[in-house]
Order: C-alpha cells, then structure tokens, then sequence
C-alpha cells in the first residue's frame, strides 16, 4: 500500500519517465537533511545531490525541503513520505538482491560499525582477525557515532551497526543487548593520595569525592551513569575534564593527578600500557548495558546477518553477566602493570 501511496503522488503523464534514483536522494535527504552528507551517503557528488531535489520538486509539485537558519527542514508532505519512501526502497532492495545465500569467504564488500573508541580496544583486533580468516577481502571501518543522528546514519546506511548505550530509536531501529560491563576506578601509579591503597582494593568514598575527575563523554557532559549511583550512596565527584575517548581519559589520568571511572574489562587491557591503578568502587552500581542497533531493514539481509553474528559473539565474550571478572583477571593485569600485590576481592 505505501508504494502505492507514493506513486499516486507523481503525475501519472511523468511516472513513466520518473527516475528511481531521487528516491535514494529523497530518502537520505529526509535521514540527513544536508545536500553535501547525502552526497557523501550516497556516493553522488553535492550538485548532483540539489540538481535531483530540483527535479523532485518539479515531479512532485512541491518545495519539500524549507531552509530555516543552517537547516533544511522538509515540509509536511515530505515528512509524509518519509516511512512509504524507505519502505519501498528496502522492498526493492531486497527483491533485487536475488541471493538468499552469502560467501563470507568471496566477499568484498566494505562494512561500517559506528561506536566509542572503548572497540577500537576490545574488539576491533578480535574482530579483524576473525573476519581476516573467514572473509579476506571484507573490509571493516570503524567510526564515531553521534548519538542524536545515530538513526539518520542508520537510515543513510552510513553505518551497518552502531554499538552504544541504551537509547531512544524508532521502531525502525532493531536492537540487542551485546554485553553488561562493570566499571573500576583508576588513576596513576605513584598518585600521592593513594599511597598504601593496594592495586584491586576498594578505594575510598571520600577520595572519590575529593580529587579531581577525568570522564569519558562524546556530548561534552559533565555527568556520568556513575554519577547516579554516586548520589544514592550520599556523595558526588567534581569532574575537571571531558573527553570523548576513554583512552583519552586513561592517558589523563596517566599523566595527572586526576582520577577517573573506566569499563572494568577496558581498564584492565590498558594498565599495564599506561602505568594504572586499578581500584573497586566503593558502592552498589548496576552494569552498563551495551547494545548493538541496525535498520530493521537489513534485519533478513544474508551478508549483515553474518556480520551481525561476528561482532556479537565477540562481544558476548566480554559480556559480565556470563563471564564474571575474576580475582585472577585482576591479578593477571596486575602482574603485567608490575604493581603491588592484589587486595583480596
């Protein structure tokens, strides 16, 4: 019925020569809303891009996109289109990918996983290994994602998959919990506040809330899921410096007298490189769930599905939920970091 509804709006004397193609654009443009991100989405160059809204609004007898400030922001009638348009198009996809069967092995196709720079360290090395062995000429691209336009690169597909915290999306946006994470305290060896607080030992309520914080943000917030759970046990943390990159916060905190909340399993990959302390955090906080996300589209897709299947499995690896952190994971971080002997957990 939505393809209908669409083809009901162009003028029947023009729809035999209606060219498919500005329905890519239209789509990426209701996504994106900016000529020269559709033209990188979608491989057209910028004047291409307004060169085919022109002849969309021709067709169909309307302005579609109205510029308000820096933004081009589409009509009602566009905004109307928005679902049908990405619906046919994703039928037409699928219909025209004529292959139920995918050759990890043969493909060389590129895919493209938005997230944190958290995987660059627990599961890019993993994941292009695995996929260097089962797929050589795949090729994998890492880049970040930005949280509010997380479904309009999605609906670009810009991205193949984004990981990232629990979020509001569509109902166009699938989604699965990948892992659940604890978090660690961690600052540098030999911090002058710190002394005689042993490597895995609780580290105490009042140095958290008076040294000073490094935290990892990509909006630039001061506030943290930590920071609630500071609250409830009747304290907080004074944050002096956000970064959108927990490397960044380790390298910080490596080199400074500031302290900082990391992903347990993050933290303890990193100490020995940086010259870390790692500490247990002194009150009750719920694991951060992790969750994978893609268009709702690509959910039957052969060659996704796979991908899908890759990413997740090694993640379930990391998942504290099944694989609890252990004495042992602590100890053996502690020995390569060459710090003192473990405090019992």
């Amino acid at each position: 019925m939505k393809s209908i509804i669409i083809i009901s709006d162009i003028n029947i004397v023009n729809f035999r020569n209606f060219d498919l193609n500005l329905l890519r654009v239209l789509d990426a443009m209701l996504a994106l809303r900016n000529t020269t991100r559709v033209a990188e989405a979608i491989g057209l160059t910028q004047p291409a891009v307004s060169a085919a809204l022109s002849r969309l609004r021709d067709t169909l007898a309307d302005p579609l996109f109205i510029r308000e400030g820096n933004a081009l922001v589409p009509t009602a009638y566009a905004a109307s289109l928005a679902e049908p348009v990405r619906s046919v198009l994703a039928t037409l996809e699928q219909a025209l990918a004529g292959r139920p069967h995918f050759d990890p092995a043969g493909s060389e196709r590129s895919f493209t996983i938005g997230c944190a720079d958290y995987f660059s360290e627990m599961l890019m090395p993993q994941l292009a290994e695995a996929v260097g062995r089962k797929a050589p000429r795949v090729r994998l691209k890492m880049l970040p994602a930005d949280l509010p336009s997380i479904p309009a690169q999605l609906a670009a597909e810009r991205f193949d998959l984004v990981i990232s915290i629990p979020l509001d999306m569509p109902d166009w946006v699938e989604k699965t919990i990948a892992l659940q994470a604890s978090e660690v305290a961690v600052a540098r060896t030999g911090h002058p506040a710190l002394g005689g607080i042993a490597w895995g030992a609780e580290l105490p309520l009042e140095r958290i809330s008076t040294l000073p914080h490094a935290m990892f943000s990509i909006t630039g917030s001061y506030r943290h899921f930590a920071d609630d759970a500071l609250a409830r046990a009747g304290s907080e943390r004074r944050v002096t410096v956000s970064v959108p990159s927990y490397y960044g916060v380790g390298r910080i905190v490596a080199q400074t007298d500031l302290i900082g909340f990391l992903p347990a399993r993050f933290a303890l990959s990193i100490a020995a490189r940086l010259g870390l302390m790692l500490y247990r955090l002194p009150f009750p906080m719920e694991l951060t769930k992790i969750l994978l996300y893609w268009h709702k589209r690509q959910t039957s897709n052969p060659e996704q599905a796979w991908f899908r299947t890759e990413v997740l499995d090694l993640l379930s690896q990391q998942d504290e939920t099944r694989y609890p952190l252990s004495k042992k994971d602590f100890e053996l971080a502690n020995a390569n970091a060459g710090s003192a002997t473990v405090n019992a957990l």
